[in-house]
């Protein structure tokens, strides 16, 4: 792990002795270098600069090492720990070269997101694929997710496309940032297993058609129902923001354009919950191999 760039304050130059678990640092002021740089990592221009962002809470933490994704510094508030479970996951951040802080809850409040903040938030670097750096195997399933908007929307395809097993995301046109703490908190950590390539849509395009990956299109417009399509094939599933749905380009670009029923007086869903139906439906055609349910 790279040194720090900040200087450490001489007041908090010391290692706490009480806590069950390493520690480096008892970090006790707002105003210390380490914690300013977990508050600025909130923000997008911060992170897309430090090549950094925050990780909150003990299982996306737990999926990241799972995922051997360093981890290079550990903020700790014991006095929020909500199991007994923790000491042994800051141990082994600790082994593997995490810095470990802890900090009293006014200072931890600072750069904790959750509304129930669990007492752990960790600064890991950032990680770019592009759609050449994905392994596919011979019969892939991808999902393309062209100009989400919402952090929390993005967060939860992310979650669907691992629970359906989907070898590979390319993220086109991106307006959030993939790394925005929303979207790392309501992927559940799966943003950790999930290799997620980004491009622009006319990037992933000609990718996909030089593979020979058919290319299946969500909008209301048209008459081919998601049920009657075949998505055994080498696929991509194709989504776009809610408010104008995909561009020109990709509905005629695609092989294939699909729709979902809509039975009442909505006109669209969420793009999180279609993208889940659309995933699910190949999963179907494609017959379940393994594992466990919900």
């Amino acid at each position: 792990m790279p040194e720090s760039p900040f200087p450490i304050r001489p007041a908090e130059n010391h290692a706490a002795t009480a806590f069950p678990f390493p520690v480096d640092l008892n970090l006790t002021s707002p105003q210390n270098p380490r914690v300013k740089l977990a508050v600025a990592l909130q923000d997008r221009r911060d992170r897309e600069r430090e090549q950094l962002f925050l990780i909150e809470g003990y299982r996306a933490l737990t999926r990241a090492l799972d995922r051997n994704w360093p981890i290079h510094e550990l903020f700790v508030c014991p006095e929020l720990f909500q199991g007994e479970n923790e000491p042994a996951l800051i141990a082994a951040c600790h082994e593997r070269g995490a810095k470990v802080y802890t900090t009293p809850a006014h200072v931890f409040a600072k750069f904790a997101y959750r509304e129930r903040p669990e007492g752990l938030v960790g600064v890991a670097p950032q990680r770019h694929l592009r759609p050449d750096d994905l392994k596919l195997p011979p019969n892939p399933l991808l999902l393309v997710a062209v100009a989400i908007e919402k952090p929390g929307n993005l967060g939860t395809i992310l979650r669907s496309a691992d629970a359906a097993g989907v070898h590979g995301v390319l993220l086109c046109d991106r307006c959030t940032d993939l790394y925005n703490p929303n979207v790392v908190r309501a992927s559940t950590g799966t943003i950790f297993s999930l290799p997620v390539a980004e491009a622009t849509s006319a990037e992933a395009l000609a990718w996909l058609h030089a593979r020979g990956i058919r290319t299946l299109a969500a909008t209301p417009h048209t008459d081919h129902l998601h049920t009657e399509v075949d998505m055994t094939s080498p696929l991509a599933v194709i989504v776009g923001c809610e408010m104008i749905g995909l561009s020109d380009d990709w509905l005629k670009g695609a092989d294939l354009a699909v729709r979902i029923p809509m039975l009442g007086q909505a006109d669209s869903l969420n793009v999180a919950t279609a993208t889940t139906i659309l995933l699910y439906e190949a999963v179907r055609q494609r017959g379940v191999k393994h594992g466990s349910g919900l």
